[in-house]
């Protein structure tokens, strides 16, 4: 299990991608991804009100340390993770690799529904997914963060590397 440093989340706090302060800003960019993975309640929940899919989506039923209902009805194809807050466990690291493995050969979309905290998951995301994958997370009170997976996987291999092994 990784478990992230003091240093880590000062970095962490500037987004990896291109921030939209409105959801709606991105929406062009985000219905014309070739494969799309979305990170956080709140990002699922906008996507789905826009009626548009991931081919995953990360979920921990909660929004800003709120308890929410995400709405899960877009999948019967819905896996569990465990991962306290401020790690990345194997086992989410494991379920983030089948989702996207199985996702890309079926094509079917996955929601992977997280004990603990999601927050992370963008790290592992980042360096599983294909090249021209879309990723999406929020960045609290600021918008959205938009990231190509392919641009990032050098530096999200750096932060991970920077995380304290446990």
């Amino acid at each position: 299990m990784l478990k992230i440093t003091e240093e880590l989340i000062r970095d962490l706090k500037t987004p990896l991608g291109d921030l939209y302060a409105e959801f709606d800003d991105a929406l062009d960019l985000i219905s014309s991804s070739n494969f799309l993975i979305s990170v956080g309640d709140y990002t699922l929940n906008k996507l789905l009100s826009h009626n548009i899919y991931p081919n995953i989506g990360i979920i921990d039923n909660r929004i800003q340390r709120n308890a929410c209902d995400s709405n899960l009805d877009h999948t019967n194809n819905i896996l569990h993770a465990v991962n306290p807050p401020g790690t990345i466990t194997d086992d989410l690291w494991a379920t983030i690799e089948f989702a996207i493995k199985h996702s890309i050969n079926d094509g079917e979309k996955y929601l992977i529904d997280v004990e603990g905290e999601e927050d992370l998951a963008v790290l592992p995301v980042i360096l599983l997914a294909p090249e021209d994958t879309t990723v999406l997370y929020g960045q609290p009170n600021e918008g959205l963060v938009l990231l190509n997976a392919g641009d990032l996987k050098e530096k999200g291999q750096r932060f991970i590397n920077d995380f304290k092994e446990i």
